[in-house]
């Protein structure tokens, strides 16, 4: 049984965010097509990410210095176990959906805060003398985005830094097979928000079925 981790950020409900309504097309498309795979719904902005701050690096020395974890204090102990559960369980998942919108050329500093507690050395990449190497393979990771303005191309082409940024690094801990569902120009043509919708919805459902095949390695 594959095991997907849906994950989520728009403090908005599904009816007044774009890449939520075509993330659930996404979903209910990828579990018709797989009634099998395990799927679990992160939300970011309902969900205990801690950032990374003073009490995580106290409470990480101390462990690296050979302490007991219950030499750590309660704010450290809370924070890294939290951090722990949350590595553990992007690990565990054999494919990622992200959902995002694009906030000021980016994602919500939710994302960058759920980030940072997967991308971990010594658990989903390495040091190497070579260089970084990524432990998370032969894993597919799709992500949602809605742009309110045309990024795809045209001058602001290099000011997208959400998706772009995403899919660095689940390309830097391994995960090689991405592939991007965009929703642009809602904002910039709001005369056409029913087409811009209904052709991404479209697009999720063409991704989501291929998505929701076996991955295997070739």
């Amino acid at each position: 049984m594959e095991k997907v981790l849906y994950i989520t950020a728009n403090p908005k409900g599904i009816e007044q965010s774009l890449s939520l309504t075509v993330g659930q097309a996404f979903l209910d498309t990828l579990k018709q097509e797989n009634p099998s795979c395990e799927v679990t719904h992160l939300d970011l902005y309902q969900t205990d990410i801690p950032f990374i701050d003073e009490d995580v690096f106290n409470g990480w020395g101390k462990l690296q210095q050979g302490e007991d974890f219950g030499a750590l204090s309660a704010e450290e102990q809370a924070k890294v176990s939290r951090i722990n559960e949350l590595t553990e369980q992007f690990m565990q998942a054999d494919k990622y959906v992200f959902v995002t919108p694009l906030w000021n050329f980016s994602f919500p500093p939710k994302v960058k805060a759920y980030i940072d507690t997967f991308a971990i050395a010594g658990k989903t990449f390495k040091y190497t003398e070579q260089g970084p190497v990524g432990l998370l393979n032969n894993k597919k990771a799709v992500h949602i985005q809605a742009r309110g303005g045309i990024y795809s191309e045209g001058p602001a082409q290099e000011m997208e830094f959400g998706d772009r940024y995403l899919r660095t690094v689940l390309n830097f801990v391994g995960i090689e097979d991405t592939e991007s569902v965009i929703v642009e120009g809602a904002a910039a043509m709001p005369d056409k928000v029913d087409e811009i919708k209904a052709n991404a919805i479209e697009r999720a459902k063409v991704v989501a079925k291929d998505f929701a095949k076996a991955h295997t390695t070739v």
